[in-house]
């Protein structure tokens, strides 16, 4: 696939210079089924400003980026639960364990999460964190659906959590509920005639 290709199938139209986010926590999807689970990885980098001050020469990452990670995660996993309708924000953390704090440049984090829950007003996440096969830390997550009272807000554009879905490169390996490939919503369906 060219640049070009990749970047006309990425940026919907008129929104070169939007950034629907400003942070992402994560750098790739590597697993996701529809209404179940999802997995995803975040590479350390000593490139990221934050490690420059949490601590400085002995930088590591704030465990509280590594929750957003995880909530980014189960976040986009909950939206697509819900037909890419309802806007999804973390709303409370009622249990979370750090086994290890000594994440650092160059170790790369396997973020896990299972949704447990989902219903009309949010739902609920467990959520795991590995460095290979080292449990750094677990816990579970509640999310809830922005309801009309917040349609004026500026929270999220429409698309944008689809757009970061696509930048992530969630339809790549996305599996909907029945087990067949789960497809960008925005996109034409493939056809199956011959």
């Amino acid at each position: 696939m060219s640049s070009r290709n990749w970047v006309s199938d990425t940026v919907p139209n008129n929104s070169i210079g939007y950034v629907a986010m400003h942070w992402y926590w994560i750098d790739r999807i590597t697993v996701f089924e529809s209404q179940r689970r999802a997995e995803s990885i975040k590479a350390v980098t000593l490139a990221e400003d934050h490690l420059h001050d949490h601590f400085r020469y002995v930088p590591v990452m704030p465990g509280s980026l590594v929750i957003e990670g995880l909530a980014q995660t189960a976040g986009l996993l909950l939206y697509e639960a819900k037909g890419y309708k309802e806007k999804v924000v973390l709303a409370k953390i009622p249990k979370f364990v750090f086994h290890h704090v000594d994440i650092r440049p160059g170790d790369v984090l396997n973020y896990k999460v299972q949704l447990e829950m989902f219903r009309e007003d949010g739902g609920v996440a467990s959520a795991w964190v590995y460095r290979n096969d080292q449990l750094i830390a677990e816990g579970e997550l509640m999310f809830a659906h922005l309801g009309n009272e917040f349609s004026d807000q500026s929270l999220f554009a429409d698309g944008d959590m689809v757009q970061m879905m696509r930048v992530l490169r969630v339809f790549e390996v996305a599996v909907a509920p029945d087990g067949s490939r789960l497809c960008d919503p925005e996109q034409p369906r493939p056809s199956l005639q011959p």
